[in-house]
């Protein structure tokens, strides 16, 4: 399972910084190098903000290797890409720079995308049970992961839009029957994953990805200067979805009512948040738009702008919601098309059993508690686990001994020093004892 994240193991110090910072107990690091454990990776990328040794990267292709003697590569813009840069959040301003470093941005079908998305979410809420209250979007690749690592029963709460940087792809192939490789502009480690192990269908529409800091990176190194630029009227409404809020008001401007929503963003908010839709406690709510990066997309760590200075370039941009006839006629065709719909189910995924039968798992459970009861219970991580409950586990399954627990270890070394002292104070039969 593909999770966007490289591991370099001769720069890994051991530190474990990484597994503190994990909010899915993913990460371990036995023998002083960092191991991901891929069926708990949710791919958010809180390990790479906290290596403080660059010894965990983002996964992305070769750079050399996307071209492979060819002159131009066509390239999928992720909205964060838009506010790398001097000038206004407008993709009319990437196309010469990325043609410039031989990428061809697809950007035309980028907007009928995002509205389409937009569009069949709100044809979503307006058609879905009320049980299944709130739908939650598919846009965040690290939200649906989440969902099916650790809240499986949210699944059905899952709207079934696929992504429109995915099905965009699509639609730009149906549209210039053009059946070339495309990269995809990737703002962190689970839209990296998405284009290699993607979620929903089978086979990603795009080949390799790139992150949104290299790109911009290799758009900076020219100069640029933000004087060439003149502003446009009004921005793009597509752009909004890198900031957090953005899909609720395109989602909203389908809808001739206001629509119940919330917006959350950041590790931590989106699991309280999730937890609590669990419990039941936001039923009346009819939309969840839900990023794993603080303040959306532009927070992700692929990206090389601050997020602060983006969302401010997106706030600054005057967007105009309501739609053309003629726009409306085309999103109508291409509703009917289904060509925004989710290929497959989306299935939770399951931890590897303890045993292969009910009754060995059973037994290994009890096992696996009877060794947790004996460890010190203090998370401290020194073992390069990030609990001692997660140590327990990899015990269990052959990953680990008891003596990784420094407190163990010592206690051990402890009960064998004493066991060396007494040994040192008995003699052999055959010497006997001075008396005087």
């Amino acid at each position: 399972m593909a999770h966007g994240i490289r591991v370099l193991e001769d720069s890994c110090r051991g530190c474990v910084n990484c597994i503190k910072s994990c909010p899915t107990e993913a990460m371990r690091v036995i023998h002083g190098r960092a191991h991901i454990i891929e069926e708990l990776c949710i791919a958010c990328g809180e390990c790479l903000r906290n290596c403080r040794h660059r010894a965990l990267q983002l996964a992305e292709d070769p750079w050399e290797g996307i071209f492979n003697n060819k002159d131009t590569v066509a390239l999928m813009v992720d909205p964060s890409l838009c506010t790398q840069f001097l000038w206004p959040p407008n993709t009319d301003f990437l196309i010469g720079p990325l043609r410039d470093i031989g990428l061809e941005p697809i950007s035309g079908v980028n907007s009928e995308a995002f509205d389409l998305a937009a569009l069949a979410v709100s044809r979503a809420i307006e058609s879905a049970d009320s049980k299944d209250m709130p739908l939650i979007s598919t846009y965040c690749p690290a939200v649906v992961r989440l969902v099916q690592i650790r809240f499986p029963e949210l699944l059905k709460h899952l709207v079934p839009v696929e992504s429109p940087l995915e099905f965009g792809i699509d639609l730009w192939r149906i549209r210039t029957q053009q059946k070339e490789s495309v990269v995809l502009a990737a703002s962190c480690p689970a839209r990296i994953a998405m284009v290699h192990d993607p979620v929903g269908r089978e086979v990603s529409s795009a080949e390799w990805a790139v992150s949104v800091a290299r790109l911009a990176k290799e758009i900076r190194s020219r100069g640029y200067a933000k004087a060439e630029i003149k502003a446009p009227a009004e921005g793009e409404r597509w752009v909004q979805w890198g900031m957090l809020g953005g899909e609720t008001l395109h989602v909203a401007s389908f809808m001739n009512r206001d629509l119940n929503a919330i917006a959350v963003s950041g590790i931590r908010n989106v699991f309280d948040l999730l937890q609590e839709v669990e419990l039941g406690l936001h039923a009346e709510v009819e939309f969840v738009e839900a990023r794993i990066c603080d303040t959306g997309c532009i927070g992700g760590i692929g990206n090389a702008e601050s997020r602060f200075l983006s969302q401010r370039k997106i706030r600054s941009q005057k967007v105009r919601w309501d739609k053309t006839a003629s726009e409306i006629e085309v999103l109508e065709k291409l509703y009917r098309a289904r060509i925004w719909e989710l290929q497959r189910t989306i299935e939770p995924i399951n931890r590897l059993p303890l045993g292969e039968e009910i009754s060995q798992a059973m037994e290994k459970l009890k096992e696996m508690n009877a060794v947790y009861a004996e460890l010190p219970h203090i998370d401290c991580g020194a073992c390069g686990r990030p609990s001692c409950r997660a140590m327990a586990e990899d015990i269990i399954r052959g990953r680990g001994e008891v003596e990784d627990c420094i407190f163990k270890l010592r206690k051990r070394i402890s009960g064998l020093a004493e066991e060396l002292l007494l040994l040192s104070r008995r003699l052999v039969h055959t010497v006997v004892e001075d008396k005087h």
